[in-house]
């Protein structure tokens, strides 16, 4: 059923679930379906609050009917399969990336984000693609890609004689996130510290958080230390096999 267009039968389905106050994913789950499917279904046609599954019907008829029997452009197909891959596999491989990302603490919308531009061959999109691509409204993306900037996750990224914006993920992402985490870990550290010098070393709570500011110290300078040296090697393609 993946990659193929959406069912009257399925529109009730998840007109039902939404009525219902189901989430996409579970919607998703019940149809067989990529969360990002029914995402993007349900914000093309007026919403969570909107939809209803006629109007949704008559509405991917038009687009049909101008798009001819493919129910998508030629130029589009023919982008997403360019490289010989499957669409479909592609949309389900993001969808689990994203749900990892998010069990990690990464915020929904922050998570697809980061999802989508990992699977984008450019490394890059606008914040109109990112609208178009997610389902999401522009104020849900400026909301994403701030939090992401903050992790050194993206970066943003203005081409020459252009006004607008694309955000960038690249094969240092990780790195200027590992980064970012170890220099929180060391804030922390020294917070931890100030309030054991305030409660007391001696005292349970102040010992406690001597404990955790000296975690906290080890922790950062061991991750800034492997960071640096791991991104050095990948940069001077000097990894082995065991390594990587």
């Amino acid at each position: 059923m993946p990659g193929r267009r959406l069912t009257e039968d399925e529109r009730r389905v998840i007109a039902a679930g939404l009525a219902g106050g189901l989430g996409y994913a579970e919607i998703a789950r019940r149809l067989g379906r990529s969360t990002s499917t029914v995402t993007r279904e349900v914000a093309r046609n007026g919403g969570a609050r909107g939809y209803g599954a006629e109007r949704a019907q008559r509405a991917a008829r038009l687009r049909g009917r101008r798009t001819g029997s493919g129910g998508a452009a030629p130029a589009a197909r023919a982008r997403a399969d360019a490289y010989g891959r499957n669409p479909a596999a592609v949309e389900r491989f993001q969808d689990y990336l994203a749900e990892l990302l998010l069990r990690g603490g990464i915020p929904r919308t922050a998570a697809r984000a980061v999802a989508c531009l990992h699977t984008t061959d450019a490394g890059s999109l606008s914040a109109a693609e990112l609208v178009r691509r997610l389902g999401v409204s522009a104020a849900s993306v400026s909301k994403a890609v701030a939090y992401l900037e903050r992790q050194g996750l993206i970066r943003r990224e203005r081409a020459p004689g252009r006004r607008s914006e694309r955000y960038v993920i690249d094969d240092e992402a990780w790195f200027h996130a590992s980064i970012a985490s170890a220099q929180r870990n060391a804030v922390l550290a020294e917070a931890a510290r100030q309030g054991a010098a305030a409660l007391g070393p001696t005292t349970p709570a102040g010992a406690r958080l001597a404990n955790t500011g000296r975690y906290l110290h080890h922790v950062s300078h061991e991750l800034l230390s492997r960071a640096e040296y791991y991104h050095r090697l990948f940069r001077t393609g000097r990894t082995t096999e065991r390594e990587s």
